[in-house]
């Protein structure tokens, strides 16, 4: 996963020779997520959450129609999150990193709506339980705190002029703890110089 971010840095920075550069923000509606908590030897360390979580955060874009590469951060609640198997609390919060490929639609940059996908990876922290441990866990030992997983993401959808929305699937995992992370859900994107364009005398000329 560590390989992909590079990948992804090396095909994304020649995209800065001829570029147009955006800023915005995205907002991303998992349909469901899942985390795996390191293992304590205790308790089930995964928990889920199905709909009702939300993100958000800003996003920069740099590129062209054809593609460009772009940067993001988000906060994603999950206030309903639990595990099935042994309850010990409510909640979950997860902060991915991204660096990404948007080619076609999902450039961000394209004035004609079309279909396109996007790649790309950065790193995870996520937390489970996040509004505490029940008494008779934390009795038990059990004690939740936030651990990071290397991600990759990918997507397919339709944009224009500065607007997408796309299906993505977006998995983490950490070698070293054996911890893991799973999201599939719904991200819309919001350039907003595009955006403007749309509404802007000076974009009829």
């Amino acid at each position: 996963m560590k390989q992909l971010l590079i990948v992804c840095l090396m095909i994304g920075l020649p995209l800065l020779g001829n570029t147009q550069v955006g800023y915005g923000f995205t907002v991303t509606n998992d349909l469901y997520q899942r985390l795996k908590n390191p293992a304590d030897g205790i308790a089930s360390p995964s928990a889920g959450s199905v709909l009702l979580n939300i993100g958000a955060g800003p996003k920069l874009w740099f590129g062209g129609h054809k593609a460009s590469f772009s940067v993001e951060s988000q906060a994603v609640i999950a206030p309903l999150g639990f595990s099935v198997g042994d309850y010990k609390g409510l909640g979950m919060v997860s902060f991915p990193i991204l660096a990404k490929i948007n080619f076609k639609g999902l450039s961000s940059f394209d004035r004609e709506g079309k279909l396109g996908f996007s790649i790309g990876g950065g790193i995870q922290y996520s937390r489970t339980e996040l509004f505490g441990v029940t008494d008779k866990y934390a009795a038990r030992g059990v004690s939740r705190s936030y651990f990071s997983t290397y991600v990759i993401q990918a997507g397919y959808g339709f944009g224009i002029s500065g607007f997408a929305i796309q299906g993505f699937l977006r998995l983490g995992y950490n070698p070293d703890d054996k911890s893991h992370a799973g999201h599939f859900g719904i991200q819309y994107d919001f350039n907003m110089p595009m955006l403007r364009k749309i509404t802007s005398p000076e974009s009829e000329l």
